[in-house]
């Protein structure tokens, strides 16, 4: 039997409250009567939106208070309910790229192109950022960026064995952005044939709320330890079974433990090259994919 998934709900509520505790028991009893489902006591809580934040979404809500925001000769904000950027969140998101109370690098990434190291970390910053961008404070976020722009810094570093001013020096770039410009890290990898270069960018994502924001609540890319990148095979436009140069595809499986299933006997050459690699893709032209997927046997794959 399937059971439905539980539902988020916030309701506001002016008054005292006995009345706000009387409506969260006659929910209660219309969900169990009616629907058949159950109220957690434990998530459903009451609270002062004025002393108390209220948590939902990952969102901190509760009342607004400034005596010093004037407009129209009165007290603008007072009393006016904001989404906020929770403390604990900034903590531990910036947790994740320090040691010891210090931004550090990654040594997981040491082995990927200063590109793919980029665009990772590109892609953790901008997913939160983009996740909070309703929030009063998203500019303290602010503090997160740092913590990963020398995260970053650190990780390209160590990986040159070079130091994080010299990093800076080479990477940092002014993008134009709608607030203005922006510093940020940006790695250029060109390419021939009058194509456009691939760009890899950290920050220049202004930290200011729009209230109009649409929310995509996605898990954001996180770094992984591959140390043969796609990118770099693709660049350099070559099957890696028959060394073609047109048509090429990227063949994939689901996990590496596949190649390994019982009951094939003889493994075909490409199964090999990944095994032996230990990747999970491969480079390849259009024929020896279509081979692949037939049961053919392919070219011998070059070492």
């Amino acid at each position: 039997m399937r059971f439905p998934p539980p539902t988020l709900r916030l309701l506001g509520f002016a008054g005292p409250k006995h009345e706000a505790e009387e409506i969260k028991s006659k929910i209660g009893a219309f969900l169990h009567d009616e629907l058949k489902l159950e109220l957690s006591e434990s998530k459903t809580v009451i609270t002062h939106a004025t002393s108390q934040a209220a948590h939902f979404l990952g969102y901190e809500i509760r009342a607004q208070h400034s005596d010093t925001k004037i407009t129209r000769n009165r007290r603008a904000v007072n009393g006016a309910i904001g989404l906020f950027v929770p403390r604990q969140v900034i903590r531990h998101k910036c947790a994740l790229y320090m040691s010891k109370g210090q931004p550090a690098q990654r040594g997981m990434l040491l082995h990927d192109e200063d590109f793919t190291i980029v665009a990772k970390y590109q892609a953790e910053y901008r997913g939160l950022v983009q996740y909070y961008l309703l929030a009063q404070d998203v500019f303290r976020l602010g503090r997160l960026q740092w913590v990963m722009e020398t995260s970053l810094l650190k990780t390209l570093a160590g990986k040159h064995r070079s130091t994080v001013t010299k990093m800076a020096r080479k990477y940092k770039s002014t993008v134009e952005t709608p607030e203005g410009p922006r510093t940020c890290l940006t790695v250029t990898v060109p390419r021939d044939r009058g194509r456009k270069p691939l760009v890899a960018r950290f920050g220049g994502i202004p930290l200011k709320r729009q209230r109009k924001a649409v929310l995509t609540d996605r898990r954001p890319v996180m770094a992984s330890a591959k140390r043969n990148e796609l990118i770099h095979r693709l660049i350099a436009e070559c099957c890696e079974i028959c060394e073609a140069r047109t048509n090429l595809e990227v063949h994939h499986v689901r996990k590496l433990a596949d190649l390994n299933r019982p009951g094939r006997r003889d493994k075909p050459d490409w199964v090999h090259l990944m095994a032996k690699r230990r990747r999970k893709t491969l480079v390849i032209c259009r024929r020896c994919h279509e081979d692949i997927h037939a049961g053919r046997g392919t070219a011998p794959p070059r070492k």
